[in-house]
């Protein structure tokens, strides 16, 4: 078991046979090919690189092209490391699809939060603020940030305005609800991060539940 790399199509919603709404993400996951394995004795770790299969002809630099040439696969878009065991038969040139999580009903889901931009602390951090009534002359400010004559400084960490989104995200054991082996859908219970058509890593989970 390694992972795949997918990318968000959306939401929708399920129903279960006693009625429940159940809320799912839709995720064309792979398929992938094997771009490499590195291995304890060369690399110092064992993981594969996969590269998600494209759809339409990919540009690449010549060195990244003599990579793909040498793994004997068509060029990717994206590449993406899964860490694997030893024993593991994966090998450059293999191709993974949805499939592999046919057993799997926990999956780990990775990807890249939506940019917001540059954003107050009542946006960003959840700031009460200020009445808004009339003549307050305090409603969305940060407010002191700090002390007088000791110690002068302002400490790290403090919950500022600034730069909110665009962070890598990842939600832990979410349920995998349905596969499409026909056309490489995975649908898994709950939001993930990221907006529609972002690329996202998906992987079994080890978290255990309660």
């Amino acid at each position: 078991m390694a992972g795949l790399i997918g990318r968000k199509l959306g939401m929708t919603q399920l129903y279960e046979d006693n009625g429940t709404v159940i809320p799912v993400t839709i995720i064309e996951a792979g398929p992938c090919v094997v771009v490499q394995r590195k291995s304890v004795e060369k690399d110092g770790y064992e993981s594969v690189q996969l590269g998600l299969v494209p759809k339409k002809k990919v540009k690449v630099t010549k060195p990244m092209m003599g990579h793909f040439k040498k793994a004997g696969v068509q060029p990717t878009k994206v590449l993406k490391e899964f860490r694997v065991e030893k024993e593991s038969p994966l090998k450059a040139g293999d191709k993974l699809t949805v499939e592999i999580f046919k057993d799997v009903k926990f999956v780990d889901v990775t990807g890249t939060s939506k940019g917001k931009g540059f954003q107050g602390v009542i946006k960003r951090h959840g700031f009460a603020g200020g009445r808004a009534s009339h003549g307050s002359m305090f409603h969305r400010a940060p407010g002191s940030i700090g002390q007088a004559a000791f110690p002068s400084r302002v400490f790290p960490g403090k919950k500022l305005p600034g730069r909110m989104g665009g962070d890598t995200v990842t939600v832990r054991r979410m349920k995998v609800v349905k596969i499409v082996p026909e056309k490489n859908l995975l649908l898994v219970k709950g939001s993930v991060p990221g907006s529609r058509g972002g690329y996202i890593y998906i992987k079994a989970s080890k978290v255990r539940g309660k």
